[in-house]
């Protein structure tokens, strides 16, 4: 099973935004665009390198277009600190031009399953074409203290204490009022629980989800 066809992913330009796999969910979308056409996978804030496609640092553009005429897939970035990838300088929209799709990781949640964004994220590229708010079903049925990067911040969004247990309808709330993502991916659905709660989301959103497991490669799209 794919999930690219699920959340409807095209050319151009694809924004990853939110936490729970967003890198994890990146290379998987890579490997089966990879299949289609030609792929370019980056960041507009930091990601480690990926250990299974091509890293060029800091290229032109005709070394895109010659390490895509030889891969299916490459890393287009620029270097940062503690070995860690930053955004490229060729922009993202003239990426696209070189390229069939363009995955770009967008936003970070130092590895929790659920976030509230500051007011300077996500960087979503300009003329990008859809964008994936990804979450963890892991966080569901536990405090907002211990799963969600900023916490206060999704506390305040939801409107009650960072020691309340998130729920399907409290994160549809916080969901509905930053008003990001085109589509939802509920990750680390592996078990019957996590799939109710994430058909709870998505009864309370007016937006696509697919839920399912990166991990186990099975995904279903929730209406």
């Amino acid at each position: 099973m794919q999930i690219t066809p699920l959340l409807q992913i095209g050319r151009g330009v694809t924004a990853l935004l939110g936490s729970g796999g967003k890198t994890t969910l990146m290379e998987t979308m890579a490997r089966e665009l990879g299949r289609r056409g030609r792929v370019i996978i980056g960041t507009t804030t930091r990601i480690l390198p990926p250990g299974e496609f091509p890293v060029l640092l800091d290229p032109t553009e005709e070394e895109v277009c010659r390490a895509l005429a030889a891969q299916r897939v490459v890393c287009v970035a620029s270097g940062a600190a503690q070995g860690k990838l930053a955004a490229p300088p060729l922009a993202f929209a003239r990426l696209a031009v070189l390229s069939d799709y363009v995955l770009v990781e967008a936003d970070g949640a130092h590895g929790l399953p659920l976030k509230a964004h500051a007011e300077h994220e996500p960087v979503v590229p300009e003329g990008t074409q859809r964008t994936v708010l990804v979450l963890g079903a892991d966080g569901f049925g536990r405090p907002i203290s211990e799963v969600c990067h900023r916490s206060e911040r999704y506390a305040s969004l939801a409107g009650v204490s960072p020691e309340e247990t998130v729920t399907p309808r409290l994160a549809a709330q916080v969901i509905r009022a930053e008003g990001w993502g085109d589509r939802v991916f509920v990750n680390q659905v592996e078990s019957q629980e996590a799939y109710r709660f994430a058909e709870q989301l998505a009864c309370e959103l007016t937006i696509p989800v697919v839920a399912g497991s990166l991990h186990k490669g099975v995904y279903v799209c929730l209406f």
